[in-house]
Order: structure tokens, then sequence, then C-alpha cells
């Protein structure tokens, strides 16, 4: 056993999935890699300069001309499918743990309504339809909503004012959340609070393949203080997840970044971050921290930089990346140790809107010890991730719920 770091581009594709056009047709011509490079040529007036993800091999999966196509360094490289429903960072990173998302299905609330409306009405809710809406008023207080900010039918909302109902306790926006949870088929359920600027009824607006939810953002949730936010997600079996699987073997967790806050691991150190500054910061001290260990770190921003559609931001942010995996690279240089670079869906700040896009993406693996390059067979999902990850920790990967490691990887 030794070090094994998980390195998440949040929202980093090399390409569409041949099924990315099945709700935006447009999306076909994702490519996250590509836009983002061809736009630092022209908004730069050069090439990005990603020295370290090229050693690591991104140009043997992505053909931009920017990107090299050798290698010095000992690498296993290939690309993935997501392996789940939709384009979402949750589903990602708890597939990419080994889980099994194979019952997670995409579905609008209005497919549900009436199960979720009895689910409520069993638990003393008043539950009635919003002015003939599919979504629900629970309450008179609390909407349950289709999420608007993500792709249809990925995640669904409980929402409220907290001055007119309390977050937390018996008939409260996550007490609401938790009944809907437990009959909703979707990756997520969200439980939001805050101060809105007006009544919730007058935000509430169509979004994209027949669903309604809520404004959030115009709201004034974000911007107000005292928002309140929990992320219930599908139920999984986390025993059979890599964090706990590491952690009962007696290996030292270490969860950076978003993935502090939507994995599981009683026993793991948590470092919650968004800057990428300090995402990269602690993960090199939990690896200079000593000792044989997993590491998952997600870099945050770029899936924001995707939402903001700020292709030059994006660029920046895959340098600053790039120079944070420099020094990784030279810290694990122990036969054994493995850096795996990976992204967790696609974000093309380029392709018209502000969603997810559905593509492959790249699985760059540093085997240092190991020879010469290994050119991997696509993965048909992230879990085989964590399999490969598994096998370098010197665990079962047939414990994992799901994943298949690649060959000498």
């Amino acid at each position: 056993m030794a070090n094994t770091v998980i390195v998440v581009i949040d929202g980093f594709g090399v390409g569409a999935m041949p099924d990315a056009g099945s709700l935006r047709p447009g999306d076909l011509t994702a490519d996250t890699c590509g836009h983002v490079l061809d736009h630092a040529r022209t908004a730069f007036g050069r090439p990005l300069r990603l020295p370290v993800l090229g050693a690591l091999g991104l140009g043997l999966v992505h053909p931009h001309p920017d990107l090299a196509r050798r290698t010095h360094l000992p690498v296993a490289v290939g690309r993935a499918a997501l392996g789940y429903p939709g384009a979402d960072t949750f589903a990602g990173h708890q597939t990419m743990m080994g889980a099994d998302f194979s019952r997670v299905t995409v579905a609008r609330l209005a497919d549900h309504i009436d199960e979720v409306t009895d689910a409520l009405t069993e638990a003393g809710h008043r539950a009635e339809r919003l002015e003939g809406q599919p979504l629900l008023m629970v309450d008179g207080s609390v909407l349950v909503h289709d999420n608007l900010e993500a792709d249809p039918g990925i995640n669904w909302n409980a929402s409220g004012r907290i001055d007119e109902v309390a977050f937390d306790g018996p008939g409260g926006i996550l007490a609401i959340a938790r009944t809907v949870r437990a009959v909703a088929p979707v990756a997520r359920v969200i439980a939001v609070g805050g101060h809105a600027d007006g009544p919730l009824a007058a935000y509430v607006r169509p979004g994209d393949g027949g669903t309604v939810g809520l404004d959030t953002p115009a709201t004034g949730f974000y911007r107000n203080s005292g928002l309140q936010v929990q992320h219930l997600g599908a139920p999984l079996d986390h025993t059979r997840q890599l964090p706990e699987m590491a952690a009962r073997a007696g290996i030292p967790v270490t969860l950076v970044g978003k993935a502090a806050d939507i994995l599981v691991c009683d026993a793991a150190t948590r470092h919650p971050a968004v800057e990428t500054a300090d995402v990269l910061t602690h993960t090199l001290e939990a690896v200079r921290a000593g000792g044989d260990g997993l590491v998952v770190a997600n870099v945050q921003e770029t899936d924001l930089a995707g939402h903001q559609q700020d292709t030059g931001r994006y660029g920046r942010l895959l340098e600053q990346v790039d120079a944070g995996l420099a020094a990784l690279v030279a810290l694990l240089d122990t036969p054994g140790d493995r850096l795996m670079v990976t992204g967790d869906h696609g974000n093309d700040p380029t392709i018209g809107h502000a969603h997810h896009t559905r593509e492959y993406v790249p699985v760059l693996i540093h085997r240092p010890g190991a020879d010469g390059v290994e050119l991997l067979p696509d993965a048909n999902s992230l879990a085989d991730v964590g399999a490969t990850a598994a096998v370098s920790l010197g665990l079962n990967p047939e414990d994992l719920a799901g994943g298949t490691p690649f060959h000498r990887a």
C-alpha cells in the first residue's frame, strides 16, 4: 500500500457522450477541454500552459493541437463514460467511489406528484398543487419543486422562507424534504431555507423539459444572509464505497473540497474548501503529512466557471490546477503511489447554457515504478476509477458496489 490521490477537476469533460443530445441536441458538440483551449488561443494570444496535464497524458485522450502527444512519465491514460443518469456532481462522485446508481432515475416531479402528495399527507402535512401547476405548496409555506439549476429531472427541492417556517425540527423544511426523499427516485432532494425578497410563489417559473420550479437565485436566498441547505442523496450502501472500505482497513482517508461535503466516511479527515488554492494546499498537506493513505480532492471552481460561462476563468483555473499537480507528481514518487486525475461530468462554458454537459472525462493515472505508457480502453463508468484505486490500496475491488479495475493501472 502507498499513497493514492484522486483529483477530480469538477466539470472537466473531453467530448460529448453519444447520448449527450437527448435533452439538448446542441450538447452533442460539447467539448469542455477543447473549447477552453480554443478560447485561450484567442483571448490570451497563447496556448494554455498545461505541462503537467500534458505529461500525464491528456493529449493522448484529446486530439487538441495544443496538447502534447508524448509523455516521459509512467502513466496509464484513458477516458470514462459517466455511468450514471444525467450529469451531476453528487452522482458523479458517488459513482466514482463505487456506488451503484442503477436504481436512480431522471424524473420530473410531475411524473411522481401523486406519490409525493400521498407521502406528505400520510406524514401529517397539507400538500396542494400551487395554482394547478405540477409542484406542491406544503403547509402553506414550503414549496416542493423541480430544481431548475441542474438538468431537468436530476434533483428536486423543498424550499421555504425561514422567517415563516423553521429549517429543522418537526414540520420544518428539512423534515418535509426527508419525507419527499423517502419516495423520490432522483439522485438528490435538496432542502433550502433562506430569506427571500418576496413570497416564493412569485418566483415560480417553467424550466427545461417540462419542469416547473423556484427560480432560487431570483428569490434573494443567495444574496441574503442566513441561507441553510442540506442535500439528501439517494439511499446508497456507503459501506461498499471506497472511503469507508479504506477506513475499515485502517487506511487514513482525507476528503478535500466538495468531496468533503458529499462523500460519506465517518473516520475521514475533512477539509471543505471552494477556492482552488485552498483545495490544492490541503491536498498537498495531506500527502506531506506522511503515511500511506487515500486522498480524494475536488476542484470546484472549474465547475463554477462553466456555470458562469466564463471560458477565460476556466482556462486560468486549469493553469492553476496544473501547477498544483506538478507539486503532487514530485511528492508521489514511491513505487506503488498513484495520482489519478479525472472529472465527474462536463461543463462546457461555450455551449450556450449554464447546465452541465454529458461528456466523457479523462482518466490520467501517474504510476511511479511502472514501465512506460499504457493506453486504457474506454471505461463504461466512473466506478472503474474507484475500483482501480481500491487495487492500489490493497483492497478487494469486488467489495465495491460497482466498478472494474483498469488492467494493470
